[in-house]
């Protein structure tokens, strides 16, 4: 018989769930070993009932809503309920089960109510950016064609059996990056990080006993979903439309990949299809089923509910349907390494075409893409292989209250934060000679879009430069009546003889002294002036 509970205590459980789940975080960055992590906090973590429905998740990376349950749920299909054991630890980075490339690796373990065995309460979950997996290039490619040259792939495989290392595939890891020691550094930190959150729900459920944490969990899904079934009242029903495309694959350089959304709102439920974007494509820009509903739920929450914490209950008036083979729900062997190109486009693209229905709540365009810098070679200072990633900030679309903001990480990204010229400096062989806004990038309106940013390299050994730049076939555009912002433009060796523009490059050889300029675009505004 389920326990009543009462409002108080079920906002003191679901509080004490949602700091285990940042207690979680906290652990892991800073117990990390490269950067990408600790600096930039490329990760995201949750903690889950033993139904595999999330309790809790921290703030991390917006594009892991609500998907890191689909990694203990088909470990759990594929393995059988009794593959769960005390002490425990998997890791999966499968990326057509995860949704994500290869790199983004969910590191999970079954949570029990002693340390040592009883009764099985839940799971904890993180996933985070590896630097290398032995892709074909270092740190990812640029020009991939298939998933078997982005690197070592992981269907659910148990690294920690009760409490203790499996070496063996400890080691099989490990010999499969360029970087072995940080990225089992790494991945150690994600094991801590597990068991911090299993730590805390064991306390958690001590304190209170598992019927009455459950029961407040009932109660606050149920709130979860009530609050949300009223954000769509009023909304009227209707079919809404809007398309953009992407800039190119990666390897046919002239031709955008189409992405189409089609939103129906109806009876209190809102239905998003994309089966009309493009076919798989043949570069890496296709991406898991699993990160194009991910995208989804990202704007519905930005839209309807984004002040309700994520939880188990979020979600249910909201149904994606996607088409096994197309860019948004790739298959194998479709490489997948820059799958969150589309995902940034795909939730502006949502949020244009509700735009009429819901006027006051959307916003225009934003930059939209991660707009990677990746730097790659030998520091003479170290005597050693180095590998620098990081993401480009940029401007955000204007709405109707305000303009945009200028210089913030881009909406797939969320908590993600470029990486500070301090540390990147310190740490290779580079010297950033401008950081500064990229003054009149975003879109006119009667509300502006917000700027860009201009970040300039000078570097200082040779070394290869790999950049994925996106949103110049469809830059940030203005909403009622409002402009597009200007596009990203990236430039090597501004001013000389050997200028040279790109948005696209693969391990590219560049020589100490060569000057790299990235410009990243504006937001759309909003309104007319």
């Amino acid at each position: 018989m389920t326990p009543t509970i009462d409002p108080v205590r079920t906002e003191i459980i679901r509080s004490a769930l949602l700091q285990a789940a940042e207690d979680m975080n906290t652990t892991l960055i800073r117990s990390a070993y490269t950067p990408t992590i600790y600096e930039a906090k490329d990760c995201a973590v949750a903690i889950m009932d033993r139904h595999h429905q999330v309790l809790g998740q921290s703030s991390g990376l917006p594009i892991f809503l609500g998907n890191l349950e689909e990694v203990t749920r088909d470990t759990e299909s594929r393995f059988g309920r009794d593959v769960w054991q005390p002490g425990d630890v998997w890791v999966l980075n499968d990326a057509y089960i995860a949704g994500a490339h290869l790199n983004d690796v969910t590191v999970f373990g079954p949570v029990f109510e002693r340390a040592d065995g009883g009764e099985l309460i839940g799971f904890a979950a993180s996933r985070a950016h590896w630097i290398d997996l032995g892709s074909k290039d270092p740190g990812g490619s640029m020009d991939s064609t298939s998933i078997y040259q982005e690197g070592l792939r992981l269907g659910a495989t148990r690294i920690y059996a009760a409490g203790e290392p499996v070496a063996e595939v400890l080691r099989l890891i490990a010999t499969n990056s360029r970087f072995p020691e940080p990225l089992l550094g790494d991945l150690r930190a994600q094991t801590a990080c597990i068991r911090t959150g299993a730590d805390r729900m064991r306390e958690i459920v001590s304190r209170w006993g598992l019927p009455l944490v459950e029961a407040a969990r009932d109660a606050f899904f149920a709130q979860t979903e009530r609050l949300e079934a009223a954000a769509l009242t009023g909304l009227p029903d209707g079919e809404y439309f809007a398309e953009g495309a992407l800039d190119n694959d990666g390897i046919d350089l002239d031709t955008p990949i189409p992405i189409r959304v089609r939103v129906s709102v109806e009876a209190g439920r809102i239905s998003i299809d994309l089966t009309e974007s493009a076919d798989q494509t043949r570069g890496p820009v296709n991406c898991g089923a699993a990160q194009a509903v991910a995208a989804c739920r990202v704007a519905y929450k930005a839209l309807l509910s984004p002040d309700v914490a994520l939880n188990g209950g979020s979600f249910k008036h909201l149904d994606v349907t996607v088409r096994e083979g197309s860019v948004l729900a790739a298959v194998e062997p479709a490489p997948v390494q820059y799958y969150y190109s589309h995902l940034g486009l795909l939730i502006d693209l949502v949020t244009r075409a509700l735009a009429e229905a819901m006027p006051d709540a959307v916003a225009a365009a934003s930059y939209g893409d991660s707009l990677i810098v990746q730097m790659m070679g030998f520091d003479p200072r170290t005597g050693r292989d180095f590998l620098s990633q990081e993401a480009t900030v940029g401007g955000w679309g204007a709405w109707n209250g305000g303009d945009g903001e200028t210089a913030l990480i881009n909406n797939v990204n969320g908590s993600l934060r470029d990486m500070p010229v301090e540390v990147l400096e310190t740490l290779f062989p580079v010297r950033v000679d401008r950081y500064e806004v990229r003054e009149g990038s975003g879109g006119a309106g009667a509300f502006r879009g917000g700027d860009g940013v201009v970040r300039e390299y000078t570097f200082e050994a040779d070394q290869d430069l790999s950049l994925w730049w996106e949103r110049s076939v469809t830059p940030a555009w203005g909403l009622f009546g409002g402009e597009s912002g200007a596009a990203p433009r990236v430039t090597l060796n501004p001013g000389t003889e050997s200028e040279r523009t790109l948005l696209k490059a693969n391990a590219m050889r560049v020589a100490a002294g060569d000057v790299l300029r990235c410009e990243s675009g504006g937001g759309g505004g909003y309104g007319t002036e």
